[in-house]
Order: structure tokens, then C-alpha cells, then sequence
């Protein structure tokens, strides 16, 4: 089993921070790997709705789909794996922190199939991984205004 956790503190506003982190279409800007998400859905706006995600890790496609499994504004978001190489759970949770918003980022995964590779070599990736999407999210989020998504 992997287990990670992460946090980073971003100078935005929770608001802006959690809408744009839950609306999986902007996955793509922050998450290397990830080539399109879409929602499956209408709305990711509440628990029991779904996703889903095309990309790559260790040169291997990804395709998976997920429901998301806590959705709380400013507080809390996750997401489950239902189909894809691995069992996956991610939790984000949203912190006022002073004029910034600190956001924690755990993921329980386990391999199912990933082409016979190494859970270690596996898990080193994801967690090297995880810290780059952190950095470039807020990179991203403090060099420009915040535009709402589509459908939001």
C-alpha cells in the first residue's frame, strides 16, 4: 500500500483555491501526467458524481474513472478510484491560514495492474510527483487572477 501526504500553503483565497482544484477539467494545468478530465456527470459539485482521467506515469497510458467521495466547499474534497491501474483514495482538505489557504493533500493507492512494476519505485514517483503538482498548483494559482470554470 502507498501512502502519501503533502501540504502547501497557496496566497489565494480558499474560495478561489477549492473551486478551482475541484473542477477536475483544470486537472491538466496542475497535474504533470494528466493529458484531459472531464466530468461524467453534470455537476462535481456534491458526492456520488464522476469523473474521468486520461494520462500517463513511468511512460505507461492512464485511463481511469472516479467518484468523488467528499465535497464540502472551502473544506474538504476526495475522490475514489473505480477503474484504472490502481486502488486510489485522495483527500484535499482547504485551511484559512493566515491570508493564504493551506491545503493537505493525502492518497491511500495500491497497484492492481500496472504492468508488473515495482510498488517502491512506484511509490518514490508518485511522491516526487505529488510535491512538482503542488508547486506548479501554486505557481499557477498566485501568478494569475482566477477564472471561474465552465459550469460553475
Amino acid at each position: 500500500m502507498i501512502n502519501l501526504i503533502s501540504s502547501t500553503l497557496i496566497e489565494r483565497p480558499v474560495k478561489q483555491v477549492f473551486d478551482f482544484m475541484s473542477a477536475p477539467e483544470n486537472n491538466f494545468q496542475w497535474q504533470y501526467g494528466t493529458l484531459a478530465a472531464a466530468r461524467v456527470s453534470e455537476s462535481v459539485r456534491n458526492t456520488g458524481t464522476f469523473y474521468r482521467s486520461i494520462g500517463h506515469l513511468m511512460g505507461r497510458r492512464v485511463e481511469g474513472t472516479f467518484e468523488v467521495t467528499e465535497y464540502e466547499p472551502n473544506k474538504e474534497y476526495g475522490f475514489k478510484s473505480l477503474s484504472g491501474p490502481f486502488d486510489l483514495q485522495t483527500s484535499y482538505t482547504f485551511e484559512i491560514a493566515s491570508c493564504s489557504t493551506k491545503i493537505t493533500v493525502a492518497t491511500q493507492a495500491h497497484v492492481v495492474d500496472f504492468f508488473q512494476v515495482d510498488e517502491g519505485i512506484l511509490e518514490k514517483k508518485m511522491k516526487k510527483q505529488l510535491k512538482e503538482n503542488l508547486a506548479l498548483l501554486k505557481d499557477l494559482l498566485e501568478a494569475r487572477q482566477i477564472l471561474p470554470s465552465p459550469g460553475t
